[in-house]
């Protein structure tokens, strides 16, 4: 497990934002969370809807920006899983390797991350971390098909592929990241795992799930950065706890109950040297957003601490290994909807910071 940052309840954000404009977006993510800056994604910019964004160098893949569909039956379709393979090769040995190829983060539909490059070749002021961000490989293998409408996760050979386009993409970013010599985050975006378990996807075992995150976050981990995973409603916490992340992230407003419930994963995982990234201020229901206030979220999410504290974690302690977020990204929100989430992220850490100092 990593150990090159110490996280003390400091603000992050998840990655999207509901803007056009990327510096503006940059801008804004530096005024509320300048610790730990990221690069934006815009979903309402064509391509950038969180699977097509990072499908660049898949083969088969068919050209319109949103769309989601590989085909396999063309001619080069055998040559160019060829191709991937021997990029993919080249690209464990030296990940620099990627800099020219189209599984880098492709400029049409990333733009956030090149402008975010921009912005940190002429930052000023020191920052606490950096972090980037990846579509989880069971959500893009769940939401990629071919073109009988099937998704790749039942392929082994395209769910293979699909897998080390992820850990590439995600071993890039951080790559390009620690150029600015300072601790790097990537967090795997895993929302389709809210689903693991269900019906739907009842021949996906355990053991398959738990392989495809491994080999994300062992990419990540061999750049030298923290791997998190995110997940924006319930899932099987056990899995994500005991995958070798670095962070857990969770939404601490809608799921905290369920989440509790894995008390000695939880512990486990604090003991490990793991960080809690508290999704605490909500993002999926305008009422509730609505209704949020500082004092109110405080009080909850200390609450929340106190049983986490019980199972046997100083609660100062556990405060030292924990970020404050949103539940999930702002992409689908108004602007102003974004921006109090954005504010209430910001003041919910400073306050559990200046109190457990």
């Amino acid at each position: 497990m990593q150990t090159v940052f110490q996280p003390r309840a400091l603000p992050v954000l998840i990655g999207s934002l509901p803007l056009t404009d990327h510096r503006q977006a940059v801008e804004l993510i530096f005024e509320y969370t300048p610790e730990i800056p990221l690069w934006p994604q815009l979903p309402a910019n064509a391509g950038e809807k969180m699977i097509p964004q990072f499908l660049s160098g898949m083969p088969g893949l068919q050209t319109p920006l949103d769309m989601a569909r590989l085909d396999t039956t063309g001619d080069d379709f055998e040559s160019g899983l060829v191709e991937f393979f021997r990029i993919y090769l080249e690209a464990c040995e030296d990940i620099t390797r990627l800099e020219q190829s189209p599984l880098a983060l492709d400029p049409a539909v990333a733009k956030g991350f090149y402008v975010f490059l921009e912005k940190l070749a002429r930052l000023g002021q020191p920052v606490e971390a950096l972090k980037g961000q990846i579509t989880g490989p069971f959500t893009l293998c769940t939401g990629v098909c071919d073109q009988e409408k099937r998704a790749i996760v039942y392929d082994d050979t395209l769910r293979d592929a699909g897998v080390k386009l992820v850990a590439l993409k995600a071993a890039w970013q951080a790559a390009k990241l620690a150029e600015f010599a300072r601790p790097v985050i990537i967090f795997i975006d895993e929302p389709a795992l809210a689903g693991f378990g269900s019906s739907e996807f009842i021949s996906i075992s355990r053991q398959q799930v738990a392989a495809m995150l491994h080999e994300v976050i062992d990419a990540i981990h061999r750049q030298g950065a923290l791997a998190g995973v995110h997940v924006c409603a319930n899932t099987d916490w056990s899995l994500i706890l005991e995958s070798g992340a670095d962070i857990v992230n969770f939404d601490a407003f809608g799921y905290f109950d369920r989440f509790i419930l894995y008390g000695d994963a939880i512990k486990a995982f604090i003991d490990g040297g793991g960080i809690l990234a508290w999704g605490k201020v909500p993002t999926g229901h305008a009422e509730d957003i609505a209704a949020a206030t500082p004092d109110d979220l405080y009080r909850s999410l200390v609450g929340d601490l106190e049983q986490v504290a019980s199972l046997g974690i100083a609660v100062k302690r556990l405060v030292g290994r924990s970020l404050v977020t949103p539940s999930c990204g702002t992409g689908s929100l108004s602007v102003d909807q974004a921006l109090k989430v954005l504010a209430l992220t910001r003041d919910l850490s400073q306050r559990l910071r200046l109190e457990y100092s």
